[in-house]
């Protein structure tokens, strides 16, 4: 069974930092590209950071100097290193995995308010 598990969301101050981890089990990691997705109230789902199977990372340029993207292909994780964080950040963060299909996770809220 297919499991993308996150973890690490929650509320903190603007300038702030979080780090997201993504638990993959139920597929062959190594073959997927994982992605970090966001979606805030009322508006589209927005690809944040992305790494690829050869491990080659790409951002968005509203997270580019902020956010870092890393995978463990030993633990089949993928984390997401958050600082300088921006109210304009608050959405819900979604794990994914990307071959030819997509699988994804729950989400985890992530919330950036003083």
């Amino acid at each position: 069974q297919v499991r993308l598990e996150e973890s690490g969301g929650g509320l903190v101050q603007p300038g702030g930092s979080l780090r997201l981890s993504c638990k993959a089990s139920g597929f062959l990691f190594t073959l997927y590209h994982m992605n970090w997705y966001r979606q805030a109230p009322g508006k589209q789902r927005e690809l944040v950071a992305s790494a690829t199977r050869e491990n080659t990372c790409t951002y968005a340029d509203s997270v580019k100097g902020r956010f870092t993207i890393s995978r463990d292909n030993t633990k089949n994780t993928v984390e997401l290193q958050m600082n300088s964080l921006k109210p304009e950040d608050t959405a819900v963060y979604l794990c994914n995995a990307h071959r030819v299909g997509y699988y994804w996770g729950q989400g985890t809220q992530v919330t950036v308010s003083s």
